[in-house]
C-alpha cells in the first residue's frame, strides 16, 4: 500500500503513520520529496483498510496495491478450477444447462428448484410456503433429479435451512443475492465440504462479489461458483438486467467457475435466447433458465 502525506507533513504525523504500518506486522518505506512524503507499506496489506490510515493526521489518501482476494485469484492460480458433482464439471469447455424445470427438461445438465421461497404478500397461501411442505418438495425433486444423474442447486434463504438440504442429498448450495451481506452464513458453508453457488445482490459491485468469495474460501471450502443473477437497470419497466460487465471482469481476476442465472431476467424485449448468448459471451460456464 503506498501512503501519500499532506504537503509538508510533519515528522510526527510521519512516525504516526510508521508507527500504525508496523503495529500490523508490516514495514515501511519512506521517501521524503521536497514538498511531499511517500511511504509504502511493505508486506501484506490485507490486514487493513485505505481508510484506516486516511484518518490518521495529515494523511492524504491511501492506495492499495493488493485486491483483498487471494486464494481465489488467478495470480495465485492461473487455469481455471473445474468443481465436478454427480460426473457434471462446472468450470470445463462445456457450457452446462440447468434447468428450473426438471421434469420437463431430463435431459439438461443440472436443475435448479428454489424449495424454501418466500410470500411476497402476507396474504399468501400458508399451505404453499409450509416449511414441512417444502421440505418434502424439496425431497421429491432431489429424488427425482437424481434418479436420472442430474445434479441439483438447491436454493437456501437462511442458515437454518442448510441441515434439511444437506439431509436431502442437496448436491449444491445456492445462496442468492440476498445473502451477500450474510457473513454468519457465508462462515458457516466456509466451513462445509460441499459446493456452493455465490450471487452478488443486484446493488454489488464485482469487487465485493470477490471478497464475499474469499470470505468462504478462508474458512476452507473452495468449491465456490460465481453467480449472477441480475443487477439494477435503468430502464423502469424491467428493473434488472444481466451483468455482463460483472461476468467478463470475474473470469479475468478469479479462477472460480461462473454461473448465470437468466431464469429471472427475460422480458419481451430481451428473449431468453439473446441472454443466453449473452451470459455465454460474457464467459459464464453455466446457465440456469427454463429454455
Amino acid at each position: 500500500m503506498i501512503i501519500v502525506m499532506q504537503k509538508h507533513a510533519l515528522p510526527q504525523s510521519v512516525a504516526e503513520v510508521v508507527a500504525f504500518i508496523r503495529s500490523r506486522g508490516l514495514t515501511e518505506h519512506v521517501s521524503e520529496g521536497e514538498e511531499r512524503t511517500i511511504i509504502g507499506a511493505v508486506g501484506d496489506e490485507r490486514v487493513f483498510q485505505p481508510n484506516e490510515l486516511e484518518r490518521l493526521p495529515q494523511v492524504e489518501r491511501a492506495i492499495r496495491v493488493l485486491n483483498d482476494w487471494r486464494i481465489i485469484s488467478r495470480e495465485t492460480q492461473a487455469q481455471d478450477s473445474v468443481i465436478s458433482v454427480r460426473g457434471v464439471a462446472f468450470g470445463a469447455e462445456k457450457v452446462l444447462n440447468i434447468t428450473t424445470e426438471p421434469n420437463a427438461r431430463p435431459t439438461a445438465d443440472a436443475a435448479y428448484i428454489d424449495p424454501f421461497s418466500v410470500p411476497d404478500t402476507p396474504y399468501a397461501d400458508t399451505v404453499r410456503f409450509n416449511e414441512k411442505e417444502q421440505i418434502a418438495q424439496m425431497r421429491e425433486a432431489l429424488q427425482s433429479c437424481h434418479g436420472r444423474g442430474q445434479p441439483v442447486l438447491v436454493r437456501i434463504r437462511d442458515v437454518r435451512q442448510i441441515e434439511a438440504a444437506l439431509a436431502h442429498e442437496a448436491d449444491i448450495l445456492y445462496l442468492g443475492g440476498e445473502l451477500m451481506a450474510n457473513r454468519m452464513l457465508q462462515d458457516e458453508v466456509g466451513r462445509l465440504n460441499t459446493p456452493l453457488v455465490l450471487c452478488k445482490d443486484k446493488h454489488h459491485l464485482y469487487n465485493e462479489w470477490l471478497v464475499a468469495a474469499e470470505r468462504v474460501a478462508l474458512k476452507g471450502n473452495h468449491q465456490i461458483i460465481l453467480g449472477e443473477a441480475g443487477t439494477l437497470s435503468f430502464e423502469p419497466d424491467y428493473p434488472h438486467r444481466l451483468d455482463v460487465d460483472a461476468v467478463a471482469r470475474v473470469r479475468g481476476l478469479s479462477h472460480l467457475p461462473v454461473l448465470a442465472n437468466i431464469s429471472g431476467l427475460w422480458h419481451n424485449g430481451m428473449p431468453q435466447e439473446v441472454l443466453y448468448r449473452l451470459a455465454v459471451a460474457a464467459g459464464a460456464n453455466a446457465v440456469i433458465s427454463s429454455l
